[in-house]
């Protein structure tokens, strides 16, 4: 597939910042978002404008999707205007998160519908990696099909793995949260450990350096728990989300994972809390009064 028409849906945290290193590669993108005035920050870098995802897929071969949930997926791709409709559309490339069976149902949707193949290609590296272009990607597909885009791929992401057929990429991504949804609820309540006990939280980041407990997690998050989060790098129900799709999974498997069912409250918990919409670090007030964690 040489030189093939991109298109790109979702112009949020993380798709904003993929479509943009699309662009600087060099490569014509048209965008489509709900809210218009997240696609004009990347009309001024060049991108074209496409008046639904409709007209998005009767244009290019290409479409990569970066959706908040299986919902708005759903819609943009298989509702009355969404990316089924157009009669160019080859392959789509999902970087949104949702379970493995809904990809599989989907992928086969959309093949029925007008014959485009579906990769699901969840991301791991949030923002600050789509920005810089190292993000790690989970991807599931046929190996053609992956091998084909993994240039266009390769400008936002250094690590870039192909797990199994459509569904596989969705199932790595699952085991990704499960690890940083258990190691947030860790941290925090390390932090909390900490106060209780009159100590200062924020010298774990320097004291647990190089350490069996280091992490980019610990070294990320930490400043984040204990001070000021001037711009959100995810939200709590994001990750609720993920982590409910990490324990349907495991129902469906059989697999006992108790350490995620007590992280599942957890975030239950933050967003009974009203906390939901709230930066992933705030997940240290599910542990300690908000308050007590400022003091």
């Amino acid at each position: 597939m040489s030189s093939p028409k991109l298109g790109f849906c979702g112009l949020g945290l993380m798709g904003a910042p993929i479509a943009s290193r699309l662009l600087q590669a060099g490569h014509h993108v048209q965008v489509w978002n709900r809210s218009l005035d997240k696609t004009r920050p990347l009309l001024e870098k060049g991108a074209t404008l496409a008046a639904s995802p409709r007209d998005m897929a009767m244009q290019c071969e290409v479409v990569f999707t970066c959706l908040t949930d299986q919902s708005a997926v759903e819609s943009t791709v298989l509702g009355q205007d969404g990316l089924a409709q157009g009669n160019a559309l080859k392959l789509l490339i999902d970087h949104s998160s949702m379970s493995p069976d809904t990809t599989r149902e989907f992928a086969q949707r959309l093949h029925t519908k007008c014959g485009a193949r579906w990769i699901d290609a969840p991301v791991s590296g949030g923002t600050p990696g789509a920005t810089a272009g190292t993000l790690a990607i989970m991807a599931g597909g046929d190996v053609e099909d992956i091998e084909s885009v993994r240039p266009l791929m390769q400008a936002y992401a250094s690590n870039i793995t192909r797990i199994g057929r459509v569904g596989a990429g969705q199932l790595a991504k699952l085991c990704n949260q499960t690890i940083v949804a258990t190691t947030l609820s860790a941290i925090a309540e390390s932090i909390c450990l900490c106060m209780d006990n009159g100590i200062d939280a924020s010298v774990l980041r320097s004291a647990l350096a190089g350490g069996w407990a280091d992490s980019i997690l610990l070294q990320i998050f930490v400043p984040r728990m204990t001070g000021a989060v001037e711009s959100s790098i995810g939200a709590i129900q994001t990750m609720l989300k993920d982590v409910d799709n990490v324990a349907r999974a495991a129902q469906l498997a059989g697999t006992p994972m108790p350490v995620l069912s007590a992280v599942q409250q957890r975030f239950r918990i933050a967003v009974a809390r009203g906390l939901g919409g709230e930066d992933m670090s705030r997940i240290v007030y599910a542990v300690s009064d908000p308050h007590h964690v400022n003091d």
